[in-house]
């Protein structure tokens, strides 16, 4: 594969993911956005198609596919429904893949299975109530041994899937006074006694993807489920983070790529002053923009994508790559923002009218600005790795 083309193989897999988008997500996506609904049934479907696991190799229950492949899968599935999109990447890439690079034997072959086969859904629990861009300095959840086992209290907030999770990869303060050091991950099972969905929270956008504000009372988590080393989470949050950036960006050009087709079909049919809106040349000046900011786009989104499935968890988290996936979800973000203005402008009021798709695909542009670190966290990566 170069940057600018698929291989046969990756081209049948992105059809794949495509045609179940557009037979099973579509329908589920006004209802999931009107009513912050979850279709139970989709994750297990997902698991049988292969369609789940994707870079989690097969002893495990996963398809052993690289990241490239699993960004086509979210940007096909990003195109119809971005809100299970979303879900959908926080299960089998925040958490799955984070637990399958750093989890040792026992751990992978205890939990892998289940999330591979849609059995279990996975979420990460990262962020917390006064914990945002500074998520290690400031953590304040905490993890304290007591024998063989670490008690846990605090919260995090969100967090998407947290609501319908079973798995969480959760992190905590096991140092005090190591700063952005000091921290374990863990994975727990939510019917743990003392691990509690404190809220569901509702969203502007991506409403149908789950998110909650989570609270651990006395949680007890045995010392064997520690992801990692101890004490060396933060390394573990590094190196996923770069993965994580890298599978935004397939998001933002998935939902793009739906915005233009639904602006160039809008543009046909609405008819002003005797004649569709697709001869006016403003009109077609906005397209044509739309239409470049896609193409360069994927160029970047698929290059940074190629390069990052040869990158394993001890070279993520620094460097080039570190600055690169960065720079993608950065731009990437940025033009699906620009992208979905030019959109509901050339749908004019009807874009407007929440019950429109093309409204549902506006409300989602500014998430994809904050989450996976904010553009101006995204800028001081890039700029760190420029200046060292």
């Amino acid at each position: 594969m170069t940057a600018f083309t698929l291989t046969s193989e990756q081209q049948q897999l992105m059809d794949h993911a495509d045609r179940f988008a557009r037979e099973q997500l579509l329908p589920l996506a006004e209802k999931m956005d009107n009513e912050e609904w979850w279709p139970e049934d989709v994750m297990p479907q997902l698991g049988e198609l292969g369609l789940l696991g994707i870079t989690i190799p097969e002893q495990y229950g996963g398809t052993g596919m690289s990241m490239m492949d699993a960004g086509l899968i979210l940007q096909a599935f990003s195109r119809y429904n971005h809100a299970f999109a979303l879900s959908w990447v926080a299960h089998d890439n925040l958490c799955a893949n984070n637990i399958y690079n750093n989890g040792n034997e026992a751990i992978r072959e205890k939990y892998l299975p289940r999330l591979c086969s849609g059995e279990w859904i996975g979420c990460l629990g990262l962020t917390e109530p006064g914990a945002g861009s500074d998520a290690l300095g400031s953590m304040r959840t905490r993890a304290v041994k007591d024998g063989d086992e670490y008690v846990i209290n605090g919260s995090k907030i969100y967090i998407t899937n947290g609501p319908v999770a079973d798995v969480c990869l959760l992190y905590a303060k096991t140092e005090m006074d190591k700063g952005s050091k000091g921290i374990t991950a863990f994975v727990v099972e939510t019917n743990t006694p003392g691990f509690k969905v404190a809220q569901k929270l509702e969203k502007m956008g991506f409403r149908g993807s789950q998110t909650a504000e989570l609270v651990f009372e006395d949680m007890r988590v045995p010392a064997e489920n520690i992801v990692g080393v101890l004490n060396e989470g933060h390394q573990v949050v590094m190196s996923g983070l770069d993965f994580e950036r890298s599978m935004i960006s397939p998001i933002n050009l998935g939902i793009v790529e739906r915005a233009l087709e639904l602006s160039v079909e809008f543009a046909k049919t609405r008819q002003q002053f005797g004649q569709p809106i697709a001869s006016f040349q403003m009109v077609q000046s906005r397209l044509a923009d739309m239409y470049v900011w896609k193409e360069t786009m994927q160029t970047y989104c698929w290059s940074v994508l190629s390069e990052v499935s040869g990158v394993d968890e001890t070279q993520a988290g620094r460097g080039e790559i570190h600055a690169k996936t960065a720079a993608s979800v950065m731009y990437c973000a940025n033009m699906c923002n620009q992208v979905l203005d030019n959109a509901v402008q050339v749908f004019g009021g009807n874009g407007y009218i929440w019950e429109s798709e093309i409204n549902r695909l506006f409300r989602s542009t500014k998430l994809l600005e904050i989450g996976a670190g904010t553009t101006e966290v995204r800028k001081m990566i890039i700029a760190g790795e420029l200046l060292k």
